[in-house]
């Protein structure tokens, strides 16, 4: 996967969630959750939302992966 595509599907999962996010409201390095202002179940609905539209499978151990924008854009783009 490209790395726009990847970021559109970060940015489409985190919209299911967050319909007001824009790519420009999110700081790459910032923690999403706090970014977003996502709750743990939002959170958990992102990333089921990510690995419906990616295919790649997020173990709870991967969670951390996905605190910040260019982790989750590293670690998809190594899955």
């Amino acid at each position: 996967m490209i790395i726009n595509e990847i970021e559109r599907q970060i940015i489409k999962a985190l919209q299911e969630v967050a319909p007001e996010i824009k790519k420009d409201d999110i700081d790459g390095d910032e923690d999403i959750r706090e970014e977003c202002d996502l709750d743990s179940m939002d959170f958990i609905n992102y990333l089921a939302a990510l690995q419906r539209s990616t295919g790649i499978k997020i173990s709870e151990g991967d969670y951390s992966n996905f605190y910040t924008f260019n982790n989750a854009k590293a670690f998809i783009k190594l899955n």
